[in-house]
């Protein structure tokens, strides 16, 4: 089968491959499974980078850079004037020679240029978001720092697409509630690369108390204001944060002072420590390290962090919600607490972190959990067959 996935707003590889994981290396990993199971596999960019190559073979696929907007890396909100000309580039590059049989956008921007290239053809549209504007609006409220114009354009493309792909429950009922048909969304989740993330390997050094560690960009939608806040609860523990920019920057970091502010506030100083922004390539080695693994963000769709630690063998505490909800099996991999629950939270940690024999059994029941429902493979065979059930079915929409 021939396959274009659209990620307009997503850099180019050879910079990113290592580094934080995102939408891109999403895509990457979904493209390169793909392409190991025999299909014709072609991802499209834009071009933001202008000593990158027109296009590359990376891992069995092809990328394509396309030659519209600013030829730097460009704010999502700077690339909504760009769409139009980004779907008539793959309109004209799909008519003049290869031509896919499935499209699949990633992100609301390129889903919108998705949409738009096979409007009126017969190819059809499968969709991922990985984030939802109305959704995040309310859970961050005042933190939400979208583009004003992306909840309704996002609204117009569940119109456009013929299957949407939702990462967690919690999103699939947020597409129904955005007019999409129930039949319509397919939840797959992400996968883990459980060769990269195991219970066997090196691990971070680390000092003798137990240690706690948050995973997640330095943002106050990010939650880890509330593990500082619980840490009074837990005792003497090591709270790490990994995540934001690189750490020999954190001292000019806004969010990375008011945390700092906060933990001396509440008399937890010397238990936090802000490690910064680490490649994924060494992440695990940090869950290694770690006693338990929490997760508090306001919004989570993917539950990515949760599935490679996991993969690791560490348990999880975390908000019982959206991907986390779905991946974290409560008193059976980790514990879930309530969304905002502080006290909660810090009585749950304080309570595993002195249960070892607890842990270990968490620990166990993860690494089999993740093995057996969250590699790349199985997400490339759900797509895979969700592709088959929507070729052949579309018709051109009227112009």
């Amino acid at each position: 089968m021939r396959v274009g996935l659209v990620c307009a707003h997503a850099g180019p590889p050879h910079k990113v491959r290592n580094q934080s994981a995102g939408t891109h290396q999403h895509v990457a990993r979904v493209a390169a499974e793909l392409s190991s199971r025999g299909h014709d596999v072609r991802v499209y960019e834009r071009l933001d980078d202008p000593d990158a190559p027109p296009t590359s073979e990376i891992a069995g696929y092809r990328v394509e850079r396309v030659p519209v907007g600013p030829s730097t890396r460009t704010p999502t909100a700077k690339l909504v004037p760009h769409v139009p000309e980004l779907g008539r580039w793959l309109t004209d590059r799909w008519a003049a020679e290869w031509a896919p049989e499935v499209v699949h956008g990633h992100f609301w921007i390129g889903g919108l240029a998705a949409a738009s290239a096979v409007r009126e053809t017969s190819i059809p549209v499968v969709q991922t978001f990985h984030s939802l504007g109305a959704e995040q609006l309310r859970h961050l409220g005042e933190a939400y720092t979208g583009p004003g114009e992306r909840i309704r354009l996002e609204l117009a493309l569940t119109r456009a697409v013929d299957m949407a792909v939702a990462q967690c429950t919690d999103e699939v009922d947020e597409l129904t509630r955005m007019g999409l048909q129930r039949a319509s969304v397919a939840v797959v989740p992400a996968g883990v690369d459980v060769d990269l993330f195991a219970p066997e390997g090196e691990a971070v050094s680390r000092e003798q108390r137990p240690r706690i560690l948050s995973v997640g960009g330095l943002a106050p939608g990010h939650g880890q204001e509330d593990l500082v806040r619980a840490l009074r609860l837990v005792g003497d523990v090591e709270l790490v944060i990994a995540g934001g920019p690189p750490g020999d920057t954190l001292a000019s970091h806004a969010e990375a002072r008011r945390l700092r502010d906060l933990a001396a506030q509440t008399g937890v100083a010397d238990q936090l420590r802000l490690v910064g922004g680490v490649p994924h390539d060494q992440m695990a080695a940090w869950y290694r390290s770690a006693d338990v693994v929490a997760c508090t963000p306001r919004y989570a769709s993917a539950g990515r962090v949760p599935l490679e630690a996991m993969a690791c063998g560490v348990p999880v505490v975390g908000y019982a919600m959206g991907g986390i909800a779905d991946t974290v099996v409560d008193e059976v991999t980790g514990r879930l607490v309530q969304p905002g629950d502080v006290r909660g939270l810090g009585i749950t940690l304080r309570r595993l972190l002195a249960a070892d024999a607890e842990r270990f059994a968490y620990g166990h029941a993860a690494v089999d959990r993740v093995r057996c429902s969250y590699t790349w493979d199985r997400t490339a065979g759900a797509l895979e067959r969700l592709y088959e059930r929507v070729v052949g079915k579309r018709r051109p929409v009227t112009a």
